[in-house]
């Protein structure tokens, strides 16, 4: 397995292109538009300009890693040679699953197709295809060349060779594959965006404001960061999209999303690819500047 697809030029997108070119497969990244293939070579040449400042990687490396990706804003000429096809798309179900009729269509029969999915159902997307024993979930986690793990989600029909397979290529990748069953949110996100969600709902009950909030989560449980920044760093948006999934999966009102993140998400306060969320992001990528309008 040498050849690897990757839907989406996103943060995502690019994160698991990076990731696979570094450590020598040869990466077709596909995204129907070009400049949001250029900004992910971009993105990704500056990570590895990181790298090598760090010392992490020499010259050489950066230049064979971005030498490893091609890419194609067709995905039927992009999965040709694919032996696995990872899906990074937006969060949005009927994307995926047009994507996945298409995948099935474009790719060999023996090629293995993978979700990047944080809350979607994968025995759903499998459905659509006549392959759904090859389909699998790879939940990275961002930024996916620095996070070890890999939630590998088995849809109801994923088989074992595959699923055996994914847990290996995690492995040769540096990651730590963890292999959950296939219901809203998965692991990672069932606890995580529960907890973000009364973060939001601590905030909207004036119990505590923004930063008061993350620091008691920072100094008080050990968290690298506080909920609400985390939150920016994800997206509003897919926070939002992921706490839908979970409350129409479940039907459970413990995942009702928060009125105040429903109202960001409309007024486009999206965290910091908008440039403001719960933090201001204007002068600088940090949170350090909590946004106006929860200044006392």
């Amino acid at each position: 397995m040498k050849n690897i697809a990757v839907i989406g030029a996103g943060t995502m997108g690019n994160g698991i292109a990076h990731t696979f070119a570094q450590n020598g497969f040869k990466v077709q990244l596909i995204d129907i538009s070009e400049a949001s293939l250029k900004r992910g070579v971009e993105t990704i040449s500056k990570n590895l300009d990181r790298m090598v400042a760090k010392e992490k990687i020499t010259e050489a490396d950066k230049a064979a890693t971005l030498e490893n990706i091609t890419l194609y804003t067709d995905i039927t000429e992009g999965v040709e040679y694919a032996s696995l096809v990872v899906e990074a798309a937006t969060e949005n179900v009927d994307l995926k699953l047009n994507i996945f009729k298409q995948l099935d269509e474009a790719c060999s029969e023996d090629t293995i197709l993978a979700t990047n999915t944080s809350s979607i159902s994968i025995t759903q997307i499998a459905a659509v295809t006549s392959r759904p024993e090859q389909v699998i979930g790879m939940h990275f986690m961002n930024p996916v060349p620095i996070m070890k793990l890999v939630e590998i989600i088995r849809g109801y029909n994923t088989s074992d060779e595959v699923t055996n397979t994914i847990m290996d290529l995690s492995k040769t990748l540096g990651k730590v594959p963890t292999e959950v069953n296939d219901y809203p949110g998965f692991v990672a996100n069932r606890i995580l965006m529960p907890m973000i969600n009364e973060s939001i709902e601590t905030l909207y009950n004036g119990v505590a404001g923004v930063s008061e909030i993350d620091t008691v989560m920072k100094l008080g449980m050990a968290h690298p960061m506080g909920p609400l920044q985390l939150a920016d760093f994800i997206g509003l948006d897919v926070c939002l999209s992921i706490l839908n999934v979970m409350y129409d999966g479940f039907k459970n009102p413990k995942y009702a999303p928060c009125p105040l993140l429903v109202n960001m998400v409309r007024a486009g306060k999206l965290g910091v690819k908008s440039g403001e969320g719960f933090y201001d992001y204007s002068e600088s990528k940090k949170a350090e500047n909590v946004a106006g309008q929860f200044l006392k």
